[in-house]
């Protein structure tokens, strides 16, 4: 087992997945508590990212040309309104894999697009992306500034969206990661190498590069800010990959606020390149409201 409560808190702090309670308190202890809660308990079920509900999204760029390039002869209109969802969990396989240190855990994260007010093409869903991952989360003690790295982190992780032909959309990567907090505000690196794939033969076969270029649109790192105020959570993703002369990457806001024990009102903002994998090239804003089971990124 970890062998402090500390330790056992950051273990979703390292991947960006982090919970406030008050101002005055720090991430990493707030963590604590909550992790505690379930981490004895069986069959329950520890939340990865945050597992939200967003009936209601626009969309100011809706993107049909790859549902086009894929049949021609299908006229697939794409509604701006669409709700999004998403589900993540995570188990640990091992604690203390190298004597007192090296924690390995099991993820996944599902998050789909779905045209439900789109009933001219019967509402389908317009995109589903599967994430399965596996890390591994080592002890630390180092404090920078004023803000303690207690983690650093290790993975490897695979992302599809279960499509085929032209719509088919997948990477692998392998990441590290790392977490920096002060009392009430954290701040989380994560970057990662995309694992080579080989080119396709034609367009149409089923081995090979998807997305030769998807490394230029969804970058090679993520940085997260978070903040509470009270039982306000701000979070603040940006995404790049700081090539020269490529101004391509991302934004994500989001607000959340307790309503009803842990259900909370949860607002979304996006602006830039591969919110979904289906999209990765293009880009696009979206905002949308809902609600959220965890204040968990």
């Amino acid at each position: 087992m970890i062998k402090s409560t500390q330790h056992l808190g950051l273990l979703l702090l390292i991947l960006g997945s982090i919970t406030l309670a008050h101002a005055e308190d720090s991430l990493v202890d707030a963590r604590v508590s909550d992790e505690l809660a379930t981490s004895e308990k069986r069959f329950v079920i520890t939340p990865h990212k945050a597992n939200y509900l967003l009936p209601v999204t626009y969309q100011t760029r809706t993107n049909a040309l790859p549902f086009e390039l894929k049949d021609p002869d299908e006229d697939f209109n794409i509604d701006n309104l669409e709700a999004k969802f998403q589900i993540s969990f995570k188990f640990p396989l091992m604690y203390n894999v190298f004597g007192d240190n090296g924690h390995l855990f099991f993820a996944y994260t599902n998050q789909s697009y779905w045209q439900v007010y789109n009933e001219e093409a019967s509402s389908p869903f317009r995109e589903t992306s599967h994430e399965p991952e596996v890390f591994m989360l080592f002890n630390n003690d180092w404090k920078i500034g004023g803000f303690t790295n207690s983690f650093l982190g290790l993975g490897a992780v695979h992302q599809s969206n279960g499509q085929t032909s032209q719509l088919s959309r997948s990477w692998n990567r392998l990441y590290g990661s790392v977490v920096f907090d002060r009392g009430p505000f954290a701040l989380g690196l994560k970057v990662w190498w995309r694992i080579p794939e080989a080119e396709k033969d034609n367009i149409n076969s089923a081995k090979g590069d998807d997305n030769p270029d998807i490394e230029r649109y969804m970058g090679n790192f993520e940085l997260t800010g978070v903040y509470g105020l009270n039982q306000h959570r701000f979070i603040m993703l940006l995404r790049n990959n700081l090539r020269a002369n490529n101004n391509r990457g991302a934004i994500e806001l989001t607000w959340s606020y307790p309503i009803l024990g842990n259900l909370r009102i949860y607002t979304q903002y996006f602006n830039g390149y591969g919110e979904s994998l289906i999209d990765y090239n293009h880009h696009n804003q979206r905002v949308g409201i809902g609600i959220a089971l965890n204040d968990l990124l």
